[in-house]
């Protein structure tokens, strides 16, 4: 949807203004990078475990070492210099994305309608404060999952016609978050209830007894996710060298110099081990999520754009285009604001639950 190249020039287009700017949509950028980059190599290390157990029952492998196998391959791929377009990675990740949750549904139907169907609880927790909290967890969580569609909006404004582009953008990019996220979440949730792990693969196989669904069905399901996940960690990580790059290279000396290459394959490198050994040390899938959602994905995609709007139109206090746009940063600045403390609070409590570097990842 987006050329990386593309993305980086619209990157520093909007940050180059005035200082604030500057810093504030950095924020929000390595947030939203790091965190995607985190989650990847975490869900993408929990799959190969899952596989594993599965295959090995009573395995001596943990999950961080899985998580190191990924990022390996993360650090051998990040080699890649650059990206002009992404037209065929998107398009072999949006078949992978429906492969995979075409096995996915299926699979949760099968177990839904198995002998060995597990007990359903749709119950709420009982505390007030705590479904208050869970809500705006959940909300960052969506945020997370729908923020793409602020890509083709913005490449959408660089050449005219911009309103047939960016419509057909969205509805593409909706269409294919909707089919997917939903249908898994939906035939998830039917199955196993709230008992549902935000890794579905976990819950059709799980610990303490058969596994729910045909064990080539499951592979093949992380075999298109592991390759989903590393097209997902291998593109968001762009935005990162390209910044990191800016400083360090020479565009006097070839790509593939000595003066180029070097810091390149270094700073490079330290940046996927940075983020292996977050997900090793703190694996919260669901709560990384939440704070990225929160943090990143709703400032950028319900605050910014309306606050840019303002500055740069400066429309009359009197319009109701104006007010609009103020009703929107506030109540998202609000909704943000409560999503990052809910995320948090969540990460502060499961991190009471689990010793670093554990072999289960924590939803």
């Amino acid at each position: 949807m987006l050329s990386l190249k593309l993305q980086v020039s619209v990157f520093f287009l909007f940050t180059a203004g005035s200082g604030w700017m500057f810093y504030f949509v950095i924020f929000i950028q390595t947030a939203i990078n790091t965190g995607v980059g985190i989650g990847a190599i975490l869900l993408a290390g929990e799959c190969l475990q899952i596989m594993y157990s599965n295959l090995h029952p009573g395995g001596s492998l943990k999950l961080y070492e899985f998580i190191a196998m990924v990022t390996v391959v993360m650090i051998v791929l990040s080699q890649i210099p650059t990206f002009h377009s992404l037209r065929h990675l998107n398009f072999a990740s949006l078949i992978l994305s429906l492969g995979y949750t075409f096995l996915v549904v299926g699979a949760c139907i099968h177990a839904g309608l198995s002998e060995n169907a597990p007990h359903r609880d749709n119950s709420l927790e009982s505390s007030n404060s705590s479904r208050v909290f869970s809500a705006f967890t959940s909300i960052s969580i969506l945020a997370a999952i729908f923020g793409n569609g602020i890509l083709p909006e913005i490449q959408a404004t660089l050449a005219p016609p911009a309103t047939g582009k960016m419509v057909k953008g969205l509805l593409m990019c909706y269409s294919v978050i909707f089919v997917t996220f939903y249908s898994a979440a939906v035939s998830g949730y039917w199955v196993f209830g709230n008992k549902s792990n935000s890794n579905i693969l976990k819950s059709l196989m799980p610990d303490d007894g058969p596994s729910l669904a045909p064990t080539i069905v499951i592979g093949l399901a992380v075999v298109f996710i592991l390759l989903q996940l590393f097209a997902i960690g291998l593109v968001y990580s762009q935005v990162a060298y390209e910044i990191m790059e800016k400083q360090t290279a020479d565009v006097r000396h070839g790509m593939f110099s000595k003066r180029n290459l070097i810091p390149r394959l270094i700073l490079r490198t330290l940046y996927v081990i940075f983020c292996g050994f977050m997900a090793a040390m703190l694996p919260f899938f669901g709560d990384i999520n939440g704070v990225v959602g929160a943090v990143g994905f709703i400032p950028l995609d319900f605050v910014l754009p309306m606050l840019l709007y303002n500055m740069t139109y400066k429309p009359p206090r009197s319009s109701v285009t104006y007010w609009i746009n103020l009703f929107i940063m506030a109540a998202f600045t609000g909704a943000g604001i409560m999503g990052s403390f809910s995320s948090i609070r969540k990460l502060i409590l499961d991190a009471n639950e689990f010793k670093l570097f554990s072999s289960d990842v924590v939803d």
